[in-house]
C-alpha cells in the first residue's frame, strides 16, 4: 500500500482537486486529443450509416448464412459485455474488500463499463432481423395478451443487460456526486456553474450528506457485485442450452465470467496508459497500479487457459463424435488460424507477466493488453461461428465470411467506445476527487 500512496504524501486536499478537476476546467486541450476524437467521430458517423443501410436492406448486407446463422454481431455483443465486467469489480467487489489501490482507477473504469454495455446491447437488436420492434421482448401488458418466450436466450439477454445497464449508471452517477460539487465550485464559467450545480443535486458536504452518500454507495456496491457473476452467466447460457457441439458446455459460465475479466482488465490498462501520459498523473496511476491490474490480468488469464484445456478434454472424453469432430476441425479446419491465435494472445502472451519487469514496464502491458483484447474477440468469434458452420449434415455446411459491413460495424463500434470515452475525460474527472483527498488524509495521519 506504501507504494501506491507514496506519491500523495507530499500532496494536499487543495492540490489533489487543482490536478484533477484543471483537466476539466482550465488545461487546454491537446492536439492529440483533437486527432483522436476526430478519427472517433468518423468512425462513429460510419457505425451509424452501416446501421441504417442495415436498417434499409436487412441483416443479409453481414456475412451470416445457413447454418451460420450468428455472426460478428453476437460475437462483437458477448466482446463488449465482457469488456463492462473490470469496471464493476474494480468499482463494486475491491470497494467492499476495502482495496485501497482501486482509487485511482474506478472511476473512469466505470465510465468504462458504462459505454461498453450500452455497445454490448445494441448489437442482439441489430440481429433481430426487424429491430424497430424490439421491445416485444419486454414483458409488457398489450391488447394482443402477446408476451415473450421465456424460453429464449434473447429475452434473459435483455434482463441481464438492462440491469447491468441501470445499476451501473445509477453507480457511476452517485460516485460523481461530490465531484460534481467540487466542479461546480471551481468553475469560471456561469453556464458550467449550472450545468455542474444541476448534476451535483445540491451537494454541500454536509455530514448528513456524506453519512446518507456512504450508505448508498456501499449498498449499491453490494447490489452491483453479484452482477460480475450473474451477467456474463447469463450471456453464456445463450449458449450452453443449444445443443450445437462447441456450445452445450458445462464450463461456460465460469469461463465466460474469467474470460470478460480477463478482457476487462485489458481494457482498463488499455485506457490507463494513454489517460496516465496524456494528461500527466504518474502519480495517481502510479506504477503499482498498473503491476495490480497486471496480476488480476495473469490469473484470470491462466483461469480462461483452464477453460481452454477443459473444454477439449470434456469434448474428447465424452467420446461424442460430434464434439470430437468439432474439436478436431477447430484445430486443423477453416478456422485454425484463429483458434492458433487465440491461444498466442491468450495463454502464451501473459505469461511475459511473471516477471516483475514487464508487469512494471508500461509498453509492455500496453502490448500485451491490446493482444488479449484482440485475443479475445477472436475467441468470441471462434466460439459462435467456429461451431455453427458445420452442421449435424455435411449437406448443410458453411463458412461464414465477414463482409465489409461486417468490419465497418465492428471498428464503428470501437470508434464510438473511443467518442463516449474521449468526451467523458474532458468533462468529468476522470480519477475519483474525493476518495484521492481521502487517501491523502488517511496517508498524512
Amino acid at each position: 500500500m506504501a507504494d501506491v500512496a507514496a506519491p500523495l504524501k507530499r500532496r494536499s486536499y487543495a492540490s489533489v482537486s487543482d490536478k484533477i478537476a484543471d483537466i476539466v476546467l482550465k488545461r487546454p486541450t491537446h492536439w492529440v486529443w483533437f486527432a483522436a476524437f476526430g478519427v472517433a467521430s468518423l468512425g462513429t458517423m460510419a457505425l451509424i450509416a452501416a446501421i441504417g443501410y442495415l436498417f434499409l436492406r436487412g441483416i443479409g448486407i453481414w456475412g451470416v448464412n445457413i447454418p451460420t446463422a450468428w455472426g460478428f454481431a453476437i460475437a462483437n455483443f458477448v466482446w463488449w459485455i465482457g469488456i463492462g465486467h473490470a469496471g464493476t469489480f474494480i468499482s463494486a467487489i475491491l470497494l467492499l474488500l476495502r482495496q485501497r489501490w482501486r482509487t485511482s482507477i474506478n472511476r473512469f473504469a466505470e465510465a468504462m463499463t458504462l459505454f461498453a454495455a450500452g455497445i454490448a446491447g445494441m448489437f442482439p437488436i441489430l440481429h433481430l432481423g426487424r429491430p424497430w420492434f424490439f421491445y416485444w421482448l419486454v414483458p409488457y401488458p398489450n391488447v394482443m395478451e402477446l408476451w415473450p418466450q421465456w424460453r429464449s436466450a434473447l429475452v434473459w439477454d435483455i434482463f441481464a443487460i438492462s440491469t447491468y445497464l441501470i445499476v451501473s449508471a445509477v453507480f457511476w452517477y452517485i460516485g460523481l456526486v461530490p465531484d460534481l460539487a467540487t466542479l461546480r465550485d471551481r468553475a469560471k464559467s456561469r453556464v458550467k456553474q449550472i450545468v455542474y450545480g444541476l448534476m451535483a443535486l445540491g451537494w454541500r458536504g454536509e455530514a448528513r450528506h456524506w453519512a446518507r452518500f456512504e450508505t448508498a454507495y456501499l449498498l449499491l456496491a453490494g447490489l452491483a457485485t453479484p452482477l460480475v457473476v450473474s451477467v456474463h452467466s447469463v450471456v453464456s447460457l445463450d449458449f450452453a442450452i443449444g445443443i450445437v457441439p462447441g456450445y452445450h458446455s458445462t464450463v461456460f459460465p465460469p469461463y465466460f465470467v474469467a474470460g470478460a475479466l480477463f478482457s476487462g482488465f485489458a481494457m482498463v490498462l488499455t485506457l490507463a496508459i494513454p489517460l496516465r501520459h496524456f494528461f500527466g498523473l504518474e502519480e495517481f496511476i502510479t506504477d503499482r497500479h498498473l503491476e495490480n491490474a497486471a496480476k488480476i490480468l495473469l490469473a484470470c488469464g491462466w483461469i480462461v487457459a483452464y477453460g481452454y484445456f477443459i473444454e477439449t478434454f470434456t469434448a474428447y472424453y465424452s467420446g461424442d463424435e460430434f464434439e470430437i469432430a468439432m474439436v478436431q476441425d477447430r484445430l486443423h479446419g477453416f478456422y485454425a488460424p484463429v483458434y492458433w491465435t487465440v491461444l498466442l494472445c491468450n495463454v502464451l502472451v501473459p505469461q511475459t507477466l511473471w516477471w516483475r519487469t514487464a508487469r512494471r514496464s508500461v509498453w509492455t502491458l500496453f502490448v500485451v493488453s491490446l493482444l488479449v483484447n484482440l485475443g479475445m474477440w477472436l475467441e468470441r468469434v471462434m466460439i459462435v461461428v467456429q461451431s455453427m458452420h458445420h452442421d449435424f449434415m455435411p449437406s448443410a455446411w458453411g463458412n461464414f465470411i465477414p463482409t465489409v459491413w461486417d468490419w465497418i460495424t465492428f471498428g464503428g463500434s470501437i470508434a464510438f467506445f473511443a467518442f463516449l470515452f474521449l468526451g467523458f475525460v474532458r468533462l468529468l474527472p476522470a480519477i475519483s476527487i474525493f476518495e484521492m483527498r481521502e487517501l491523502v488524509h488517511e496517508e498524512k495521519k
